[in-house]
């Protein structure tokens, strides 16, 4: 088994322990295409796979429920793999009409819609990589380009704290809502590295924290 086979063999147990309903029998059907897909394009453009969900669900206006094979949290990004087969040579009409419909249901919740096929991957898989990287490069600032080395949560405390100029943070709970023992660990973990330090005297608990001079390497 490759590397990264044993990446997203990990990374999909995790996706399904934290689905349920029509999800999770999405995740539980032949991934084939979306692993083609986080292989060649996202994982070289990405270097991690934090951020990212496994059939991405949303709601159409007219009450329709959708999935994205791989959703990039940070971007609003909705990248899909399609196998010719299912999306061409057995394409009725009325399946033309619901994909229609489906990108049209992504644009209008903000999504950025960026399919390849599978074809594409199979045979031109740099080029996929090339298209990823350029939209990247237009999307992100530079200070996206450099947090984007740290785990997803780990570089929004970054973003709290900057946003922050200079005065102390604590929101971490609410503006990630996450439980409170999710916010203490991910809190030790950013004073372990050195990137945030705690205010005050406090033994056991702290109740503020503030970017050290090493967050300026990912922040300026």
């Amino acid at each position: 088994m490759s590397k990264f086979s044993s990446v997203f063999e990990a990374f999909l147990e995790e996706q399904k322990k934290s689905a349920a309903g029509q999800r999770l029998e999405m995740l539980k059907k032949d991934l084939t295409g979306t692993k083609k897909l986080l292989e060649v394009v996202a994982w070289p453009a990405l270097r991690t796979l934090d951020g990212v969900q496994l059939e991405h669900e949303f709601v159409s206006s007219s009450g329709v429920r959708i999935y994205i094979d791989a959703y990039y949290e940070p971007l609003r990004l909705a990248l899909e793999c399609d196998g010719y087969a299912a999306h061409g040579e057995n394409l009725t009409r009325d399946r033309f009409s619901f994909e229609r419909m489906r990108i049209r249901s992504a644009a209008l919740q903000g999504y950025r819609y960026f399919p390849f096929s599978y074809d594409e991957l199979d045979k031109k898989p740099e080029m996929c990589q090339r298209a990823l990287f350029e939209l990247l490069g237009r999307y992100e600032s530079p200070l996206d380009s450099a947090l984007r080395t740290l785990p997803v949560y780990e570089r929004e405390v970054l973003r709290l704290g900057w946003s922050r100029n200079g005065r102390p943070f604590a929101e971490v709970r609410e503006c990630l809502l996450i439980g409170d023992d999710g916010a203490r660990s991910l809190l030790r973990k950013l004073v372990q590295k050195e990137l945030i330090q705690p205010i005050g005297s406090g033994v056991q608990r702290y109740h503020s924290y503030k970017l050290t001079d090493m967050a300026d390497n990912y922040l300026l």
